[in-house]
């Protein structure tokens, strides 16, 4: 019997050829609401396991795990947004961002309540999100997306992690051994 994240990995594997002016991304729910990131973003989607602190991070900075070597840091969306922290339970995940930057690729995990889908969206069905204040601070809002009577809210990967965050994630290096 195969476990949900073997199922969940088979699931994510991506077709063949161009997919034109589309993008599949894959959606998580925090708090309810349903969020996604570009599929290609997407390094690995992994078990809660509790990461090692670092002393003076950002509170939204659960600390950091070794991923075949890799020293990722461990992002906790909830609070990086300003959500109610959550218990972690069994469906609790970390997805494994990968991202170019300035200065090359880089990589860190995201802590999300819930794995939930895989979707194909053409780029003119994106909507911009509206600005809500005058210092808006949601860059890191690509779009929001209408999908099965329900709005997706799209985010871009890089200026979450890079931009917003006051800090570099690590440098992409992880061993296939």
């Amino acid at each position: 019997m195969r476990s949900g994240m073997e199922e969940l990995k088979k699931e994510i594997v991506l077709p063949e050829g161009d997919i034109g002016d589309e993008q599949q991304y894959l959606t998580f729910i925090m708090s309810g609401e349903e969020y996604g990131v570009d599929i290609l973003a997407v390094q690995e989607i992994r078990g809660w396991e509790e990461p090692t602190l670092i002393p003076n991070a950002p509170s939204y900075i659960r600390g950091v795990i070794n991923l075949r070597g890799t020293i990722v840091p461990i992002m906790d969306l909830r609070l990086r947004f300003g959500l109610d922290e959550a218990d972690y339970t069994a469906t609790t995940v970390v997805i494994i961002l990968k991202f170019d930057s300035d200065n090359g690729e880089r990589v860190m995990g995201i802590v999300v309540d819930a794995v939930s889908d895989v979707y194909t969206i053409a780029d003119e069905d994106t909507r911009r999100p509206p600005e809500l204040t005058e210092d808006d601070n949601s860059d890191f809002i690509k779009g929001l997306v209408n999908v099965n009577e329900k709005m997706v809210i799209l985010l871009d990967v890089e200026e979450l992690l890079m931009l917003r965050m006051g800090m570099a994630a690590t440098p992409y290096s992880i061993d296939e051994d």
